[in-house]
C-alpha cells in the first residue's frame, strides 16, 4: 500500500510552485482558484515573496496546501497517476491533514484554501505575539520529552505539540516555560532544544480560542465523503467518517501532532511506500521511523516524471 503524505508549516519558501507553473496548465489553475478564493494575490507571494509576507501563518498555510496539490494535480493530469487508485490512505502534517483531505475529496480547493487562511489567522490571534513560543527538542523521545515538559512549565503551559520521529519532538506554550525547557534539555538526557521561528505557540492548550473559531467555521463547512482513509493526526488512527474528520480537526488545533504514531499505524496496516507531495519534510521523518520503509519526495517536474515512469 502506498501513503500519500502531505507536509505542514515550515516547508514554504520563496519560489514554490513557480516551475510547476511554468510548465503545466493544470497547476497554474490550482493557484488561480487559491487566489480567486481567498481575493488576494497569493501565488505572487510564494512566487516573489518577501519572505515575511509568505511566513505569516495565515499566508504560508494555504500557500503550503495550494502548492502541495498543484503537485498533486500535474502527477494526476499531466503523468497519469490517479491519487484513488494509486494511495491506500492520505496523512498530512498539521495543516497538511485539510491538504489531504481535499486530495481525499473531502473538501473543495477553494473551501480548502479558505478554511486554512481562517486558520491561520486565528491561530496568530489566539496568543498575542512574543506570549508563546515553540522548540525543538533533538535526539529525545516522548518520555524524555513530556518529563522536561511537565518540569519546566512551572505553573506555565509548556505542551508537547508534535512528536515527528523518534528522536524529534517540539515542546509549545509560554515563552518563559519554553525556554526552561531549552536550557534544561540535557538534563533529560537530551541533545539540545531549538527554538523554532514561530510567532505563536501551536498545538498547545494557548490555542483554544482558535479552536473555537475552527469550530464555527467547520460547522459551516463541512467535509464531505473520503475517496480514502485518513491517518488523523491526533488519534494516529484510519478515519474515514466525515462527522468524526470535523471534530478531529477542531481537536486538533490545541491537541499533539502524533506523526511518529501515525507512520507506525500506516506501516502496520499495509503501507510500504510513503510519498511526499509538494514538500521535502515529511520523508525523512518517515525513514528515521520505519528503516524499511520506501519513500519519495515530490517537488519539481524531474520528481514527477521520475516517479510516474516507476510507476507506469
Amino acid at each position: 500500500m502506498k501513503a500519500f503524505l502531505f507536509p505542514g508549516q515550515g516547508s514554504q519558501k520563496i519560489g514554490m510552485g513557480t516551475e510547476l507553473a511554468a510548465a503545466s496548465s493544470h497547476a497554474r489553475e490550482v493557484f488561480e482558484e487559491v487566489d480567486d478564493a481567498l481575493g488576494q494575490k497569493l501565488f505572487a507571494i510564494m512566487r516573489e515573496g518577501p519572505d515575511d509576507a509568505l511566513t505569516l501563518t495565515e499566508n504560508a498555510q494555504p500557500a503550503i496546501m495550494a502548492n502541495a496539490i498543484a503537485t498533486l494535480r500535474v502527477l494526476e493530469r499531466e503523468f497519469g497517476v490517479p491519487t484513488a487508485q494509486r494511495a491506500g490512505c492520505v496523512a498530512g502534517h498539521s495543516l497538511g491533514e485539510y491538504t489531504a483531505l481535499c486530495a481525499a475529496g473531502a473538501f473543495p480547493l477553494a473551501a480548502s484554501a479558505r478554511l486554512l487562511k481562517l486558520r491561520g489567522a486565528a491561530m496568530q490571534e489566539a496568543v498575542p505575539v512574543g506570549v508563546g513560543a515553540m522548540a525543538a527538542l533533538l535526539g529525545a523521545d516522548l518520555e524524555a520529552a513530556a518529563a522536561l515538559a511537565e518540569a519546566a512549565a512551572g505553573g506555565q503551559v509548556c505542551e508537547i505539540a508534535n512528536d515527528n520521529d523518534p528522536g524529534q519532538v517540539v515542546l509549545s506554550g509560554h515563552t518563559p516555560a519554553i525556554e526552561r525547557a531549552i536550557a534544561n534539555a540535557k538534563e533529560y538526557g537530551i541533545k539540545r532544544g531549538v527554538r523554532l521561528p514561530v510567532s505563536a505557540p501551536f498545538h498547545c492548550s494557548l490555542m483554544q480560542p482558535a479552536a473555537e473559531r475552527m469550530a464555527e467555521a467547520l460547522a459551516e463547512t463541512p467535509p464531505a465523503a473520503l475517496s480514502l482513509p485518513l491517518y488523523a493526526n491526533v488519534t494516529a488512527a484510519q478515519v474515514t467518517d466525515p462527522r468524526k474528520v470535523r471534530d478531529l480537526l477542531v481537536r486538533q488545533v490545541t491537541g499533539r501532532v502524533r506523526w511518529r504514531e501515525s507512520v507506525l499505524a500506516m506501516v502496520e496496516d499495509g503501507a510500504e511506500r510513503f510519498v511526499e507531495i509538494g514538500g521535502k519534510v515529511l520523508a525523512p521523518m518517515v525513514s528515521r521511523t520505519a528503516p524499511d520503509a520506501r519513500t519519495a519526495s515530490l517537488v519539481t517536474m524531474a520528481d514527477l516524471e521520475t516517479y510516474a515512469k516507476e510507476h507506469a
